[in-house]
């Protein structure tokens, strides 16, 4: 086992009678010390990309990456939820973004990429997108013609799926008025960042 990734995501819906689940676990293995693993492609924006090295040799230089940085086994991108652009009506369908990651990480141009449940085709759409091949296996007729559809729209270059490195919606910083609650005095900042956001003077 190399890995046990976090998939953490915001939405979806809520429980009443227990905590809400908001993670799904995968666990990366491999069958043995020789394997693939590329990092550069799936490397993300540094946080700090103008610390520097304080003393040693290196002193004075930039200290990380400037292709970005690792991006750990807690990855938060957005479920496919009601108004998703990939959302079909498979119930526990993955982003493509999701799917690409290890396919960029974990296999070179030209490898087969196999999906043993196969579903809306998520999978081999990321293999396809990256120059790979790919496989899977359905049993559900309706996802295996929902698959094929999908699988169609992307070797054509119709079909819309969610941007790889697009961030994730903060709905503070893009002034969305359903942050305040209205049955609170709203608070300063918000309402001078709304008004900013929206063009015009609340009341």
């Amino acid at each position: 086992m190399r890995n046990r990734i976090i998939w953490r995501f915001e939405d979806g819906l809520h429980c009443s009678r227990r905590f809400s689940g908001r993670y799904e676990t995968i666990i990366w293995f491999t069958k043995s010390d020789k394997y693939t693993f590329n990092l550069d492609p799936v490397r993300v924006p540094q946080k700090f990309p103008g610390k520097k090295y304080f003393k040693g040799p290196n002193a004075g230089k930039y200290s990380c990456n400037p292709l970005g940085k690792n991006p750990g086994d807690l990855w938060v991108i957005p479920n496919v939820k009601s108004n998703h652009v990939e959302k079909t009506v498979h119930p526990c369908q993955f982003p493509v973004e999701l799917i690409e990651r290890f396919v960029l990480s974990m296999t070179n141009e030209g490898d087969w990429v196999f999906d043993p449940f196969l579903g809306t085709g998520t999978t081999i759409v990321a293999a396809i997108r990256h120059n790979r091949r790919g496989a899977g296996a359905e049993t559900v007729e309706k996802y295996v013609q929902l698959a094929r559809q999908r699988i169609h729209g992307e070797l054509v270059g119709t079909l819309r799926t969610r941007p790889m490195h697009k961030p994730v919606y903060d709905p503070e910083g893009a002034g969305n008025s359903l942050r305040i609650a209205p049955w609170t005095k709203p608070d300063p900042k918000q309402m001078r960042l709304l008004e900013k956001k929206k063009g015009y003077t609340t009341k």
